[in-house]
């Protein structure tokens, strides 16, 4: 299997996926687009993941390289791919499958909660996680739910935390790759954002949560990782 990811930050890589990967012997390459990076051929991989960012879908005057990265993601999945959003990722798949995104009613960073709906309960991919389980969470924008797609999971703070598009396209508006240390790099750089009073905006301690949330999260992870690959 051979899987490309799309970084969009210095702060914000794939975490513990590269993990995954490499315990099943996958190439990963990456594509860093806020460096400038060309975006591959469609037939260069075979599982496309999209990782977050700070930057929101709709600024492609700040960030050109969006409008570019909107098309990839068309082709990829009229070509079939596996595909995965996580947080701005989930949001750009929303957008360019035709749903709108747009500020959340709170911005939700921390550990918090996230419940699947039905749908979830009975998707081949994510039948597999716990009905409720931790997450973690660092947004202010959401998407809706697009046109076909499965509503798979929600929080108290965000009514839409995923959905899953054909059978093999899903949308995370939470992050389940975190580790110790992505979560110190994205505090780094995102620190302003604590500033910030909420009910959903924990401090920079408690972000870096305990061992036992993180083997949970990891836990989870390649439970969902490994429902996708049976899905190729």
């Amino acid at each position: 299997m051979r899987i490309c990811y799309i970084q969009h930050e210095s702060f914000e890589g794939i975490g513990a996926i590269g993990g995954w990967a490499a315990e099943k012997g996958y190439t990963v390459s990456g594509v860093h687009v806020y460096k400038g990076d060309p975006l591959p051929e469609v037939d260069a991989f075979d599982w496309l993941i999209v990782m977050g960012g700070s930057m929101g879908v709709y600024d492609e005057d700040r960030y050109p390289w969006l409008s570019k990265e909107k098309k990839f993601i068309e082709a990829s999945i009229k070509a079939d791919k596996l595909i995965l959003g996580v947080c701005l990722g989930a949001q750009l798949l929303a957008n360019v499958l035709g749903a709108p995104v747009r500020r959340n009613i709170v911005k939700e960073i921390g550990w918090f909660d996230v419940s699947l709906t039905p749908h979830g309960w009975n998707s081949p991919i994510f039948k597999g996680l716990p009905a409720t389980f931790k997450a973690f969470h660092w947004h202010g924008d959401t998407f809706a739910i697009p046109e076909s797609a499965l509503h798979i999971a929600s929080s108290m703070a965000c009514a839409n935390q995923a959905f899953v598009y054909g059978e093999r396209v899903v949308g995370l508006q939470f992050h389940m790759e975190s580790t110790r240390e992505s979560i110190e790099a994205i505090v780094r750089g995102c620190q302003e954002e604590l500033l910030e009073e909420g009910e959903f905006i924990q401090k920079a301690d408690k972000l870096l949560g305990t061992e036992t949330l993180f083997i949970e999260l990891k836990k989870n992870l390649h439970a969902l990782l490994d429902a996708m690959e049976r899905q190729a």
